[in-house]
């Protein structure tokens, strides 16, 4: 039996709730570009579906018949990418963007404990470092000991190739950590290199099917601010902490397991 060793985070969605951020620096980039774009909240939900940013204009591009080769419609995508992560990063900064609840709790629970910490994501290291310096500071860089972004590991999910990175670089079995997402494409990724996952939903996947996950809630919760369960292992506990996880990885405690994933209505959010 393994012990918990390890917290391996997904960032956009899972650690802060940026899709919508994301989805207005998307129309922005559009619109600078010349393009009658518009990615409404159900259409972006749709999009969410194929990962990382780059790849989801150039399918979108080719979806609505862009008339531009392969080639060529990849480096249109980069271009409008690169405008995108620019009015991303300034909208986060104007926004002042929490961390979702519970999160700082755990990240500071796992410091006191010494489970280690790591990032796996399919975005890049600029909107990473936006993101926790304004809600961590400067010190966060010595909190996590592994970030894999699109930047070291290429392949996005919901190929397991960033959590086989991490595990690798954290020298660590997968039955010694959790991970935590909020998309089908990741939670595919984690359990695709066999790691325990947690995920936390929100407005853009409160609908999608996380069958296969250890256990499905709308956030990490607070003491006073319990999170909804909606699937997988159902615990006493309205919080996630380490105990409640070390259990989950072990598969002991006072667990009902309920394998259905009921989802939250829109007006839960």
């Amino acid at each position: 039996m393994h012990q918990l060793r390890a917290l391996i985070f997904d960032m956009d969605g899972t650690l802060a709730d940026t899709e919508e951020i994301h989805r207005l620096a998307f129309n922005a980039a559009f619109y600078d570009f010349g393009l009658d774009w518009d990615w409404a909240p159900d259409l972006y939900e749709e999009l969410l579906a194929i990962s990382g940013g780059r790849e989801r204009i150039a399918h979108y591009a080719e979806r609505v018949g862009l008339d531009r080769d392969r080639e060529t419609l990849l480096d249109f995508a980069r271009d409008v990418h690169r405008v995108k992560t620019g009015h991303y990063a300034r909208m986060l900064v104007a926004g002042r963007i929490s961390l979702r609840p519970g999160v700082r709790r755990l990240i500071d629970e796992a410091l006191n404990q010494g489970v280690k910490l790591a990032i796996a994501t399919s975005s890049a290291w600029s909107n990473v470092e936006t993101l926790l310096d304004i809600n961590l500071g400067g010190g966060w860089r010595q909190w996590f000991e592994v970030i894999a972004t699109c930047n070291v590991v290429e392949a996005k999910k919901p190929s397991p190739a960033v959590y086989q990175y991490v595990l690798a670089q954290l020298g660590l079995p997968a039955a010694a950590c959790i991970a935590f997402e909020d998309t089908v494409n990741g939670l595919r990724a984690a359990t695709g290199a066999g790691i325990k996952t947690v995920i936390t939903t929100h407005y853009f996947t409160r609908r999608h099917d996380f069958t296969g996950a250890a256990m499905v809630v709308s956030h990490l919760g607070e003491p006073h601010h319990p999170f909804k369960h909606l699937g997988g292992v159902e615990p006493d506990l309205r919080y996630v902490n380490l105990a409640l996880l070390r259990e989950l990885l072990a598969g002991t405690g006072n667990f009902a397991r309920n394998t259905r994933y009921r989802g939250l209505a829109a007006g839960s959010f």
